[in-house]
């Protein structure tokens, strides 16, 4: 919070990002940013251990679900006070993302298939968003100029991990990162 953070996402998958349950509560307990679940949503039960963990908020993968999943799992969220980022990589899941009660849509620039990044997944896909929902762009962020390239297109929040996990201090990178905005 001190370097500009306004939320933290914390991964809570083991098996593919070896992330942890505790680290979610460990993030809670040390500061009162909201708190994202990042992890691999499928079951209802995960909201409900979503909320008794602290968490604020839960990703849904528009990728992983059906529509009838993702509305039961946002509508289940949303009973629970927790929001819903719900999680996109092309036009034909932001179609889908736009039907579900949720007001945070995040554009990941993360090519499932090759695991390349491109930030023009999101400038493809911004003006697609509706001015009512907020637009997150998400992965491949590594840089000033990038922030900047996409803040002149009108993207107002991101959501930036590698780039802090690899650093030394992940609170300076942040302020490096942001830097530009803050001149």
């Amino acid at each position: 919070a001190v370097a500009g953070a306004t939320c933290l996402s914390v991964l809570t998958d083991v098996d593919f990002f070896q992330g942890s349950d505790t680290y979610l509560e460990q993030a809670r307990a040390a500061c009162a940013l909201p708190v994202l679940r990042k992890d691999f949503i499928v079951d209802s039960w995960q909201v409900y251990e979503a909320r008794a963990l602290g968490a604020d908020c839960i990703l849904l993968i528009v990728a992983a679900l059906d529509d009838s999943a993702l509305l039961e799992l946002s509508l289940l969220a949303s009973e629970l006070d927790i929001d819903v980022l719900a999680e996109v990589h092309d036009a034909v899941e932001l179609e889908r993302a736009l039907n579900l009660p949720v007001r945070l849509i995040g554009v990941n620039n993360r090519d499932l298939r090759s695991f390349a990044t491109r930030l023009d997944t999101t400038l493809a896909l911004r003006t697609r968003v509706p001015a009512e929902r907020l637009l997150v762009s998400e992965s491949g962020i590594r840089t000033p100029a990038d922030v900047a390239l996409l803040r002149a297109a009108g993207v107002q929040a991101f959501l930036v991990g590698e780039a802090f996990m690899r650093a030394a201090d992940p609170g300076a990178e942040l302020a490096r990162l942001f830097a530009v905005e803050r001149a």
